[in-house]
């Protein structure tokens, strides 16, 4: 069975400061901790999530499509 593609998100700038929609949207993507990193699925809804609040975070894509032998 073939696994989706995956983005790992870590939290690296804090919210102080910041409107509580980018506290929201960071607890929602299950970020809980500053340099916590999470593995969530490469999707459109999440994708937009990360672009909302992306001066926080440190995307870098991983998963099945990537190289390697099947």
């Amino acid at each position: 069975m073939a696994e989706a593609n995956t983005l790992r998100v870590t939290w690296v700038h804090s919210t102080i400061g910041h409107k509580a929609a980018a506290r929201g949207t960071i607890r929602a993507l299950g970020l809980h901790r500053l340099h916590q990193t999470v593995e969530i699925a490469d999707n459109p809804v999440n994708r937009g999530m990360i672009r909302r609040v992306a001066f926080l975070l440190a995307v870098e894509e991983t998963g099945a499509g990537r190289g390697g032998a099947a």
